[in-house]
């Protein structure tokens, strides 16, 4: 008889590595299954921001606001390669929302949150500061500047998960749950390698579905639950096109339609620019832009800048499925963003399903996933609250700190460009140097493929942070495929294929 789990999660997106990394902390054994690659689904294609919501105002929504911008310094605070600190400018539109609503909606913001280190809002003259230049002449007056922080969100989720594996969580990507059953009050959850179809079956107390926009899937599987939520698919789609202006602050636009659009600095040479809100109905695995999509955000930035932004301008777009909590909101966007557990026991054991949810409070959605299966978990009451306090994975520096690090890699390995220095800190924090090692020249670094990806760093990725396709790799573990060609990126592919029969021949001869 294998060994039976204290807890085992399905789904490896930023809520369930999320649970999987505080869950091992507290002392229990902890197993993640996720069927295609780590942050995959909706994780990697949020709008990159740890962000209150402030136009959840609107609708009345203060406790989902309050906590979100409560994590926005923890989180910096854990993860200071991958997060940092973003002033978003937000030009009064005459004719939409008056500057005393917007106003009083940015003193709300600046004063729930227990903000400490961000910058407080202030007004601004466009007709004078460097924000109002790339706007259309004489139509901007006035605007408001206030702070949030940008992230890299898929790495947030594999260093989540990173985390959880070096403190004992056995993390399983490419395998997919295919059948759920109890026995004896205990979860069988068999489970197949999606690349070699080998299954098994493995035992755990407690179960928790993080499947996203696949949760009503997973409990289809045979969990036997008549799950009272229900999910609503909302599709979010991004574009990104070359940089719009030289400064490095993000624009907040509103449209007639009442929702707003971000443009934001990105990967130093694009600007990001969205989101949609439209209701999904379909494969989550099939989204993808629409032409309407496309130009409702050309369009709405458009209405703003001086120099129209066409669809002939995009040079990258991608798309997600939010699973929201269906709340019965007439309007996608206007639907809760608030996370809602549903814990069932059928036979017995305990079953908890997630529905909803943002990256920025995924920290807090663990705590609180916890602290509702306590009593069926063993765990070390002593470290209730421990996320908020350890650094992720090459995050142990101060917030304060980032440049020094890059300057100290730059002088370790001076053979590095500038930028190739800055974006290994970035994305590997502290940890840069163990990709790095002793390396003395750029060829100690192995094949070169390009955007200063080498191979020391694509082996780094396929041993310590599950990365097995070149998509993995230049999309999720970095945004590499924004400076590739795909000539380039489609030998990457080949490389890996072709190292994968290698090791497989050597361990056949071993």
């Amino acid at each position: 008889m294998g060994q039976t789990y204290d807890l085992a999660i399905i789904g490896g997106g930023v809520n369930g590595c999320g649970i999987a990394r505080d869950a091992v902390g507290r002392g229990n054994s902890v197993f993640l299954c996720e069927m295609k690659d780590l942050a995959s689904g909706t994780s990697s294609w949020s709008t990159k921001l740890i962000h209150g919501g402030l136009r959840y105002l609107e609708y009345y929504d203060f406790k989902l606001v309050r906590h979100a911008l409560l994590e926005r310094e923890v989180l910096w605070a854990i993860a200071p390669h991958i997060i940092r600190p973003l002033r978003f400018v937000l030009p009064h539109h005459a004719g939409l929302r008056p500057a005393w609503l917007l106003r009083l909606g940015l003193f709300l913001y600046d004063h729930i949150g227990g903000r400490k280190l961000l910058p407080a809002t202030r007004t601004l003259d466009l007709t004078r500061d460097e924000a109002g230049k790339p706007l259309t002449p004489g139509r901007f007056h006035r605007g408001f500047e206030y702070s949030d922080c940008f992230v890299d969100d898929a790495r947030l989720v594999v260093l989540t998960a990173r985390d959880a594996a070096d403190r004992g969580a056995d993390i399983r990507t490419r395998t997919r749950a295919v059948e759920i059953r109890q026995a004896d009050g205990i979860w069988q959850v068999t489970v197949e390698n999606v690349l070699t179809h080998a299954r098994e079956t493995i035992s755990a107390r407690t179960l928790v579905n993080a499947g996203g926009p696949w949760v009503e899937n997973v409990l289809a599987a045979g969990a036997g639950v008549n799950a009272k939520a229900k999910v609503r698919l909302v599709q979010g789609s991004h574009i990104i096109v070359p940089r719009l202006y030289a400064h490095d602050r993000a624009y907040i636009f509103q449209n007639a339609d009442g929702r707003i659009v971000f443009a934001i600095p990105y990967q130093n040479d694009f600007t990001l620019i969205g989101t949609t809100d439209v209701d999904y109905h379909g494969d989550p695995a099939d989204v993808k832009i629409t032409p309407d999509e496309i130009a409702y955000l050309c369009r709405s930035v458009s209405e703003y800048f001086a120099r129209p932004v066409l669809a002939n301008d995009v040079v990258w777009t991608y798309s997600g499925v939010r699973p929201l909590y269906d709340d019965g909101a007439s309007d996608a966007k206007a639907a809760t963003r608030d996370y809602v557990f549903e814990l069932d026991l059928p036979g017995g054991a305990p079953l908890l399903s997630i529905y909803g949810g943002k990256i920025t409070t995924y920290r807090r959605l663990a705590e609180e996933a916890l602290q509702k299966l306590a009593p069926y978990l063993k765990g070390d009451k002593a470290k209730e609250g421990w996320t908020a306090h350890a650094p992720l994975p090459g995050g142990d520096f101060d917030v304060s700190s980032v440049d020094a690090l890059v300057a100290e890699i730059g002088r370790d390995y001076p053979f590095l460009t500038a930028a190739h220095a800055n974006r290994l800190v970035h994305a590997y924090g502290t940890r840069a140097a163990n990709l790095l090692a002793h390396a003395k020249s750029a060829d100690d670094l192995g094949h070169d493929f390009g955007a200063t990806l080498t191979e020391r760093e694509v082996r780094y990725l396929m041993a310590n942070e599950w990365a097995v396709s070149a998509e993995d790799i230049v999309w999720r573990r970095s945004k590499l495929g924004l400076r590739l060609s795909g000539e380039e990126i489609v030998a990457l592919d080949q490389w890996l294929v072709a190292d994968r029969d290698a090791a497989a021949v050597a361990g056949a001869r071993a």
